[in-house]
């Protein structure tokens, strides 16, 4: 199983477009977008493929209780936290749930996440983090364009972030299985 995953794209749709074509070149069932401007999404086609947005936590849609700030989901057999920050927010609604919480109860296996514009992925608590980085063409953090992959094979779970142009691996971690 593999998740593609992308966030803060703030409007600059042609590099969504050019994230998700290089993901849906790496075999990806599922694309996830982690805020601030999920709604870049609408300029996409992405047929049958299934997309997972939540929003960024300064959206209107982050204070509307109709719309999830943080969705669970399981793929591969493993379950994931998709939220826009890594740890509470003050813009929080009652309800949403705390990823720290979530990993501290071993309830989640892998938590993707974006907010700071800064990619990366490391394992804490034998729990997957992942940042896939921003979608800008300039950003003041000093990164790249970046995006992320996902990947589950049996009881591995790998996580990789890619520099969009040169599609070179800039971080990468595996938690489980034959390394």
């Amino acid at each position: 199983m593999k998740i593609g995953v992308v966030s803060d794209s703030h409007g600059h749709i042609e590099n969504l477009r050019r994230a998700l074509r290089a993901l849906l070149e790496r075999g990806i069932q599922v694309f996830c977008h982690l805020g601030d401007d999920c709604e870049d999404m609408r300029a996409l086609e992405v047929g049958t493929l299934e997309v997972v947005q939540v929003p960024g936590v300064f959206s209107s849609y982050y204070r509307d209780p109709a719309v999830p700030n943080r969705v669970l989901r399981s793929w591969g057999g493993k379950r994931f936290l998709l939220t826009h920050t890594k740890v509470r927010h003050e813009n929080d609604l009652p309800g949403d749930p705390d990823p720290r919480e979530l990993v501290g109860k071993g309830e989640v296996d892998g938590i993707l996440y974006g907010h700071s514009h800064t990619p990366e992925v490391l394992a804490e608590q034998a729990v997957l983090f992942l940042n896939p980085g921003h979608l800008k063409d300039e950003d003041k953090k000093g990164y790249p364009p970046t995006y992320g992959l996902v990947e589950v094979k049996g009881e591995a779970l790998s996580g990789m972030v890619y520099d969009l142009y040169s599609g070179e691996v800039l971080f990468s971690h595996t938690l489980g299985g034959a390394r």
